[in-house]
């Protein structure tokens, strides 16, 4: 457990690092560019405010995700991580993730049918497909959660 405990401390420096960039990201960054691609081709203009609100919808989701994961981390320095309330953790960044693919996939789709080249659809399967496998990985960990939280509770029943 000392290696964990000494994990944790720069863990949570990056996911400040990695928050307030993303931050930056949702309020400047990707307003603005799609705000000059707009500019800059005109019959593109209409995908200004819904490819804003999509990369913005992505980037919660992913603040969603870090936020769940210093609740854990916070519940794995307490030596609490085997209860229900990590579940609770758990259970949203499944959801944050399971968001972020059903939108990737309408996008997905999207793209799909209006492109006149393979290479963006195929890099957003790609991205369907690994954001599939990391969501189906959290329900497992999920589970795994769940049973060492049993065990844990039936050895503290006996001792």
């Amino acid at each position: 457990m000392f290696i964990e405990r000494r994990a944790v401390a720069p863990l949570r420096i990056f996911l400040v690092l990695l928050f307030g960039v993303l931050v930056v990201f949702q309020t400047l960054s990707l307003p603005g560019q799609f705000a000059h691609m707009a500019k800059e081709d005109p019959d593109m203009a209409y995908l200004r405010w819904p490819a804003t609100a999509v990369s913005v919808f992505w980037v919660l989701c992913v603040q969603v995700v870090i936020v769940a994961t210093w609740r854990l981390l916070t519940m794995v320095k307490n030596d609490r991580i085997f209860s229900d309330a990590a579940l609770v953790w758990v259970d949203a960044i499944v959801w944050a993730v399971a968001a972020a693919w059903v939108v990737l996939v309408g996008v997905f789709l999207y793209v799909g049918f209006h492109a006149h080249d393979p290479g963006l659809p195929l890099l957003l399967f790609l991205l369907v497909v690994g954001v599939a496998v990391l969501g189906l990985l959290m329900v497992v960990m999920r589970a795994l959660l769940r049973q060492a939280t049993t065990l844990r509770t039936d050895m503290e029943a006996v001792i």
